[in-house]
């Protein structure tokens, strides 16, 4: 049987190094990425600002994995009819199952000027140059607006707000949602939790404000404009490029077609439930877990005996939620919220306990250190 991982994030690590441990020794398994390495998304935004935490961010794949089941290349497309994926290489490698975990790209919806104005939060150099423009900018009384408030735009608001408080500077930085909330989509508590991180931070929370478009000095809402020296966009996900954009919606069994399932951001879940899971890290983590029964319960399954194995359905139910707003953390565990050194333990054991999971024991220990080193 040949199992492919498209992707090495949080979902493809996961199914990864528990599938490499339990498909019977005539399977094959082989992890396709683009990269040499493992990015902790989670803490990204710490980049914005210690630049020079960058580097303790990335796990090398091959300390993780035997150099025959990683393969460095682009998805260029996946095929669920066919059973095959292109690779930018050239080359179409066939399978019996495979698992889409290739996340998702910033969705700028068509809106004219964005992409080419805005500066978005996915990728290493993304936070560095977030950071570079910051500092470009200097003492002066410049404006910054983050578009969007999910975790993403909130965790870069509250970074930008405390380099800016460590440095004595005191820009305008505004955080605008669309919602009538920041965090929306999360618990009332949370989000007030959140909201009062936020402005004691510094920020200025601009909700149901709608970016309409963009040009290089003002940003264009739906009832007016906003003057702006650095624009940051973490307004929305978009499928990835092997599926056209596309995130493919799918039930709990997070399978788009016989044998291909989608797994974290590139996928629009919904769970056993019927409800809609949300983008996060924490719910690429879970599915992982339940998709690799599925694959296990296939691999292992007796092709004579006249019926598909049944697949493991996806349910989540999170314990909580937990932001990063500058130099705050706050968390929701059950209905209670936790700020300060409780929140901030909770995050770091969060982390800690991901990485020892997928076999970086010393990267662990390395994140314990960080989070409470500032």
């Amino acid at each position: 049987m040949r199992v492919l991982v498209l992707g090495a994030g949080y979902a493809g690590l996961t199914l990864t190094h528990r599938l490499s441990r339990s498909l019977p020794a005539d399977a094959s398994l082989t992890l396709v990425d683009d990269t040499e390495t493992h990015l902790i998304q989670h803490e990204l935004h710490r980049v914005i600002r210690r630049p020079a935490l960058a580097a303790e961010l990335t796990i090398s794949l091959s300390d993780l994995f035997p150099d025959e089941t990683v393969r460095r290349a682009r998805v260029e497309h996946v095929s669920p009819e066919e059973k095959t994926v292109a690779l930018d290489t050239g080359e179409t490698l066939s399978y019996d199952v495979c698992a889409v975990c290739l996340g998702a790209e910033t969705a700028y919806y068509g809106l004219p000027g964005l992409k080419a104005h805005a500066t978005p939060l996915k990728t290493v150099a993304d936070a560095t140059a977030i950071h570079d423009r910051f500092i470009e900018l200097g003492p002066e009384d410049g404006h910054v607006l983050v578009c969007g408030a999910g975790l993403s735009g909130i965790q870069t608001a509250g970074e930008l707000a405390a380099l800016a408080n460590e440095r004595g500077w005191e820009p305008k930085i505004r955080l605008l949602e669309q919602a009538h909330s920041v965090a929306p989509g999360f618990p009332k508590n949370f989000r007030r939790a959140v909201r009062d991180a936020l402005t004691s931070e510094g920020v200025i929370i601009e909700t149901e404000t709608t970016v309409a478009s963009a040009d290089d000095t003002e940003v264009h809402l739906e009832d007016g404009t906003m003057a702006y020296d650095q624009l940051i966009w973490t307004g929305g996900i978009a499928g990835p490029a092997a599926f056209d954009g596309i995130r493919h919606r799918v039930r709990n069994t997070l399978e788009v077609a016989d044998g291909t399932f989608v797994v974290g951001d590139a996928a629009d879940v919904i769970d056993a439930d019927g409800q809609r899971v949300p983008a996060s890290a924490q719910s690429a983590l879970r599915e992982a877990r339940a998709v690799a029964t599925s694959i296990e319960k296939i691999a292992t399954h007796n092709p004579t005996a006249g019926f598909s194995p049944r697949r493991t359905a996806f349910r989540f139910d999170s314990p909580g939620w937990i932001v990063t707003v500058g130099e705050q953390t706050v968390a929701q565990v059950g209905p209670t919220i936790l700020t300060g050194t409780p929140a901030l333990a909770l995050k770091a054991s969060i982390g800690a306990g991901y990485l020892t999971q997928i076999g970086a024991v010393e990267e662990a220990l390395d994140l314990v250190r960080a989070e409470f080193s500032d």
